[in-house]
């Protein structure tokens, strides 16, 4: 009935030799009785697409429903001195920062540009889930909430989007 998505102590792989057995987060393991939960209003207020409804938790459950089904290991980095990474997985031996953003600064993510200027952490790229389209800002690629399902694990291949000249 629930995702365990456990803290790890710094993003940098193997994420499990950093991984804190005491402090989770849980998440539904479907969205949709995550959003039965809240009822009736709430559903219509996010298929309308209501500005007023924070669907940040929605958001980042069902990125969390769709790594867990393909298979990532999931973690959380959080510290007092730079933030909190909604999610860190290891992906094709690297970590691979993970945030979920529902409002119009999607592109605002402190913590997340802290972690990628660190150089002892060593992360190439991050993915931002977002209410968007697709979009590339150095090395922080912009994907609606709905591709999360294409992000595949151990693919071999790193992840960029090629730019298509119409």
């Amino acid at each position: 009935m629930a995702i365990s998505v456990y803290n790890s102590s710094e993003p940098k792989p193997p994420l499990k030799l950093s991984k804190k057995q005491s402090l989770f987060k849980l998440y539904m393991s479907d969205v949709g009785m995550l959003t039965s939960e809240y009822g009736m209003n709430t559903k219509r207020m996010l298929l309308t697409k209501d500005k007023t409804l924070n669907a940040g938790g929605i958001f980042e459950n069902a990125v969390a429903q769709t790594l867990y089904s393909k298979g990532y290991d999931m973690y959380y980095y959080n510290s007092n001195r730079i933030g909190e990474l909604d999610f860190v997985i290891e992906h094709n031996g690297k970590a691979l920062p993970v945030e979920v953003k529902s409002g119009k600064k999607y592109a605002v993510h402190s913590a997340l540009d802290k972690c990628m200027s660190n150089p002892d952490y060593e992360i190439e790229e991050a993915i931002v889930f977002a209410d968007c389209n697709i979009s590339v800002n150095g090395n922080v690629i912009y994907m609606p909430v709905y591709m999360s399902m294409f992000l595949e694990k151990d693919t071999g291949k790193d992840l960029t989007i090629e730019k298509i000249e119409f």
